[in-house]
C-alpha cells in the first residue's frame, strides 16, 4: 500500500481547460454524463497510518432504473500522473438505487477497520492522496471518471479535492453526475457500501447554486453554522468576506468584519490554499469556493473532529492593512464548561441534528470560535511543553475549577473531571517565539492566537510571541529510610536500552540515588533487551541491567542485582524489538536478600507452595499465568520472593496494558469509549487471583502489588486489584489528598498511571509507626524528562512485616 502523508501536500492544481485532451491520449473517455453506473465513492489510505479501513476500494452506484450486469466491465485505476493504468474485472450485477464495493489492497495497519464483505476484489495499491478511477464498459468506453488531489492528470471538468489515509472522495448526491469532479465530489470519512446494502434513498441534485456561477453567496458564521460541522459542506460558495488573521505554508484564517448576532457561530473560517498563500495578514479579502470538512489525521486518526475550511478558493484583495478584530479572552469574555466536555451520549457528535449547547459543552464552546482570534490571560501551563513539538498544555488565568495540584497543575481526579478548559498553546506559526515551560510556570498578559483543531484537541496557534513566568518548580527528593524501614519503589524508564546516550543512564541513576534515596527493592519497568528497538531475536536483557546497575554505583549508590524472566521474542508488546519486561533491582547484602528459585521460562507459571510461615514460590523470579489470554501482546507480571531481616516479601511488577485505541476526551464520540480496559480488567483479574492465593497459603502474607498498571486509581482496573473484604489491598495512590494523586501528565492532565498496592499485613501498624508513602515528582512535569512517568516508594517499618 503507497504510504500517504498524514498532512496535505502543497501542490498546483491541474487547469481544468487541458483535462479532456490528457484523457483522451491517456484513457478512453467517457462521451456524457453516465445514465447508468457511477463512481459513487474512492478511497485509497486503506490500511495506512492513521487509516478507516484496512483496505482501498472503489464503490460503484447504479443510477438507472435497471438491473445493470457488470460482467466484462473492469475499473482501472492510474496515479495521479501514471499512463498505464491497473484494472480489476467486475463479475455479477447492480441493482437499481444500489451499491456495488470493489475491494482493492490491502494496507499494513491491522488495527484497521475491514470492509464490509465486498462484492470483488482487486489487488489495486491506490494512491492516499491523488489518482483516478474509471469505469469500463465491455466495449472499452469510459462510463464514468473520477479524478481527485494534486497534479491529477485526468479527471472531468475539474479534480476533487485531495484526500488523506483518514478520508474519501464520495459523490454528493450518489444519483446526481455534472461531469464535474470538483462539484460532483467531496471529501469525508469513507462509508463504504456493498449491495447487500440494498437501495438507499436518492433525490437527484444539481451540486452548487444552479444558474449563479461560484454558488451561493455565504458569510463565514453561515458556512461555520452552529453545529460541528458546516451546513453548507460540498456546496460553492462565494462574496465571502473577511480579514486575514494569520497564514501558514498552505492556507489562511479569516475572521468576519460583519459578525452574526449568535455567539454559537464562528466567525473565522481557514482557508485552504494548497500553496503558500500571497494574502498578508490585515488584507480584507473577498472569497468563492467549496466549503469542506477536514478530519486531521495523526493522534486521534477517525475520531478526530473535523474543521470547516473553503477548499479551491479565489482570493480577492478588497484592501490592506486592516486593524484585527479583537480576540476573545477566553476565561471572561467567555468560560469554556469546565468540566463537562459534552453532556449526554449522542455517539457521533457531528451527526446533523445533534444538540449544539457552547454555554454547556465545551466541545461546543470551542467549535463555536473555531478559526476565530482568540486570548487567555496570564495562561498557566498544566504540564510541560513537548521541545519536539512546541506544544504546551495550558488553562486560562482566571476563572477555572478544577482540582489543581500543589506543582500547578489540573488533576483528573475522576471519569467527571475532564478538566474541558484546557487548550494546547501550540508555537508552530511563531516558532522559536513562545518559550518552553514547565508545569505551573504562566504566560503574562494576554497569549494570542488563532482557535483550530489537531491531534484530538483544540488548539491555540500563537500569533505572536510572549513572555513566560516561573512558577519555580524543582525536582523532588524524597525522605531516607529509617533503620528500621524497608524501602520499595517502581519506576518506568520509558524504554531504556544500551543504545540510549549515556546521558539517559547518569540521569536516571542520579533519580534513583539522589531522589530516591537508594531503595532497598526497584521495580523497573520498560527495559529493553540487549539490542533494543533492533528487531533480531535477542531477548536477554543483561547489558542493560548492568549498564544501569554500574551508572548508580558511578552515582554513589550501593551494588544491585537484578533479576528478571526474559519474554518470548516477539509477544510481549511495546517497541518492536525490544522485547520490553520488568526487572527487579535489589541492594545486595545487609538485612535484604532475594530467594532465589531459578528455571522459570516466558511460558513457565509460577505458583503458590506451602502454607503459613511457610508460604513460597515455585519459580523466584517467575511470571503469573503467562498463557492467560489477558497477557496477548502485553508484559507478563514478574514475581519474587525476597526475605527482609527473615521475614518473607512477596513483590509483584506489573506493566499492563496501554491505552491504545481508546477514544480521545476531546474526539467526536462522546461519551469516549475505553475499549482498552477490558484487557486491563482481565490482567488484574489474574493479579488479584494469584494475590488471594498466597492470602490463602498465608493471611498475613507481606504482598506488595506495583507497577506500571496504565489506569487510574478510580478505575475498574483498580478495583479489582484491591479487592474487598479482610484480603482488600491497600492501593496507596488513594490514601493522598485528591490534589496529589498523579503519576503522569498527559495533554495536561495530571493523573495516575502507577500504583503501589499493599496487604493488609503490611498496613497494620505497630508501635504506632505505620508505612510511610511519596509520589517523587522528578519527570512528568518537566519538559526535560529522563521518563514520561514518575517514580515512587513506599517505607515500611520492620515492626509491621512477620
Amino acid at each position: 500500500m503507497p504510504s500517504s502523508p498524514l498532512f496535505r501536500i502543497a501542490a498546483a492544481a491541474s487547469g481544468a481547460s487541458i483535462a479532456f485532451s490528457v484523457a483522451l491520449a491517456m484513457a478512453p473517455s467517457a462521451q456524457a454524463a453516465s445514465t447508468s453506473v457511477v463512481i459513487s465513492e474512492a478511497y485509497g489510505g486503506g490500511g495506512n497510518s492513521g487509516a478507516t479501513y484496512k483496505s482501498d476500494f472503489v464503490e460503484l452506484y447504479n443510477l438507472s432504473n435497471t438491473t445493470v450486469d457488470l460482467t466484462g466491465w473492469k475499473v482501472q485505476y492510474w496515479s495521479a500522473a501514471g499512463v498505464t493504468p491497473q484494472s480489476t474485472s467486475l463479475t455479477g450485477s447492480v441493482a437499481p438505487g444500489t451499491s456495488f464495493l470493489v475491494k482493492e489492497a490491502d494496507g499494513a495497519n491491522a488495527s484497521a477497520t475491514p470492509l464490509p464483505t465486498p462484492d470483488v476484489t482487486g489487488t489495486i495499491a491506490m494512491s492516499g492522496t491523488a489518482a483516478r478511477v474509471a469505469i469500463v464498459n465491455p466495449a472499452g468506453e469510459v462510463v464514468d471518471l473520477a479524478g481527485w488531489g494534486s497534479g491529477v492528470a485526468t479527471f472531468e471538468g475539474a479534480p476533487a479535492a485531495g484526500t488523506t489515509n483518514a478520508t474519501s472522495v464520495a459523490r454528493i448526491s450518489p444519483c446526481t453526475d455534472t461531469d464535474n469532479n470538483a462539484k460532483d465530489f467531496a471529501v469525508g470519512a469513507p462509508t463504504p457500501r456493498n449491495s447487500a446494502a440494498g437501495p438507499q434513498d436518492c433525490t437527484p441534485t444539481d451540486p452548487g447554486d444552479p444558474g449563479e456561477p461560484g454558488g451561493q453567496s455565504a458569510t463565514v458564521a453561515q458556512i461555520q453554522g452552529a453545529s460541528h460541522t458546516s451546513p453548507l459542506v460540498g456546496k460553492d460558495v462565494k462574496n465571502v468576506e473577511g480579514i486575514v488573521t494569520a497564514t501558514k505554508s498552505t492556507g489562511v484564517w479569516i475572521q468576519s468584519t460583519t459578525p452574526d448576532d449568535d455567539p454559537a457561530t464562528s466567525e473565522g473560517l481557514f482557508v485552504f490554499t494548497r500553496t503558500a498563500p500571497t494574502v498578508q495578514v490585515g488584507d480584507k479579502v473577498k472569497l468563492a469556493g467549496k466549503v469542506a470538512e477536514f478530519r486531521p489525521g495523526g493522534s486521534g486518526g477517525t475520531t478526530n473532529l473535523t474543521t470547516t475550511e473553503l477548499d479551491s478558493p479565489s482570493i480577492e484583495v478588497v484592501a490592506s492593512g486592516q486593524p484585527l478584530p479583537a480576540p476573545v479572552v477566553i476565561g471572561v469574555d467567555r468560560i469554556a464548561p469546565q468540566q463537562t466536555v459534552f453532556d449526554g451520549n449522542p455517539g457521533n457528535v457531528e451527526t446533523p441534528g445533534t444538540a449544539f449547547d457552547p454555554t454547556r459543552n465545551a466541545l461546543d464552546s470551542d467549535e463555536s470560535l473555531e478559526g476565530m482570534r482568540v486570548a487567555l490571560r496570564d495562561a498557566r501551563a498544566v504540564g510541560p511543553t513537548a521541545t519536539a513539538y512546541g506544544e504546551t498544555p495550558v488553562v486560562p488565568g482566571q476563572n477555572v475549577s478544577a482540582i489543581n495540584s500543589p506543582r500547578g497543575g489540573v488533576v483528573y481526579g475522576s471519569y467527571n473531571t475532564p478538566n474541558s478548559m484546557r487548550l494546547i498553546l501550540n508555537d508552530s506559526l511563531v516558532k522559536g517565539q513562545i518559550r518552553a515551560a514547565q508545569t505551573g510556570d504562566t504566560y503574562p498578559g494576554l497569549t494570542v492566537g488563532i482557535i483550530d483543531y489537531a491531534f484530538a484537541n483544540y488548539n491555540l496557534y500563537a500569533t505572536q510571541s510572549n513572555q513566560l513566568k516561573s512558577g519555580g518548580l524543582t525536582r523532588e527528593v524524597t525522605a531516607a529510610s529509617g533503620g528500621n524501614e524497608m524501602a520499595v519503589a517502581t519506576f518506568n524508564v520509558e524504554n531504556l536500552a544500551p543504545s540510549d546516550p549515556a546521558t539517559k543512564y547518569v540521569r536516571l541513576a542520579g533519580q534513583i540515588v539522589t531522589n530516591l534515596k537508594a531503595p532497598d527493592i526497584l521495580a523497573l519497568e520498560e527495559i529493553q533487551d540487549n539490542s533494543g528497538a533492533t528487531n533480531d531475536g535477542v531477548t536477554d536483557s543483561t547489558v542493560t541491567s548492568d549498564k544501569l546497575i554500574a551508572a548508580i554505583k558511578a552515582a554513589g549508590g550501593p551494588s544491585y542485582q537484578a533479576k528478571w524472566v526474559n519474554p518470548t521474542n516477539g509477544t510481549d508488546g511495546g517497541q518492536p524489538g525490544g522485547n520490553i519486561r520488568q526487572v527487579f533491582l535489589y541492594r545486595s547484602g545487609g538485612d535484604l536478600s532475594f530467594v532465589d528459585k531459578p528455571g522459570a521460562t516466558a511460558t513457565t507459571a509460577t505458583d503458590v507452595v506451602g502454607t503459613g510461615r511457610n508460604t513460597s514460590l515455585t519459580y523466584s523470579p517467575g511470571r503469573i499465568d503467562p498463557a492467560n489470554g489477558a497477557w496477548a501482546s502485553s508484559r507478563k507480571p514478574l514475581v519474587g520472593q525476597f526475605t527482609w531481616k527473615g521475614r518473607s516479601v512477596f513483590v509483584i511488577a506489573n506493566h499492563f496494558a496501554s491505552k491504545g485505541g481508546d477514544d480521545p476526551l476531546m474526539g467526536r464520540f462522546q461519551q469516549p469509549l475505553r475499549s482498552s480496559e477490558t484487557q486491563r480488567a482481565n490482567q488484574a483479574t489474574a493479579v488479584r487471583t494469584f494475590v488471594d492465593k498466597l492470602l490463602a497459603a498465608d493471611a498475613n502474607a507481606n504482598v506488595i502489588v506495583l507497577g506500571d498498571i496504565n489506569d487510574f486509581e478510580f478505575s475498574k482496573t483498580a478495583d479489582i486489584l484491591v479487592g474487598s473484604g479482610s484480603t482488600a489491598l491497600t492501593d496507596l495512590p488513594r490514601t493522598l489528598p485528591a490534589s496529589e494523586r498523579y503519576t503522569y501528565v498527559y495533554q495536561g492532565n495530571s493523573q495516575v498511571l502507577d500504583h503501589i498496592l499493599l496487604s493488609p499485613n503490611l498496613v497494620r501498624t505497630m508501635a504506632n509507626k505505620k508505612y510511610s508513602y511519596d509520589i517523587v515528582h522528578t519527570n512528568s512535569e518537566f519538559s526535560d524528562q529522563d521518563s514520561d512517568h514518575e517514580p515512587q516508594v513506599v517505607r515500611l517499618p520492620v515492626q509491621v512485616t512477620r
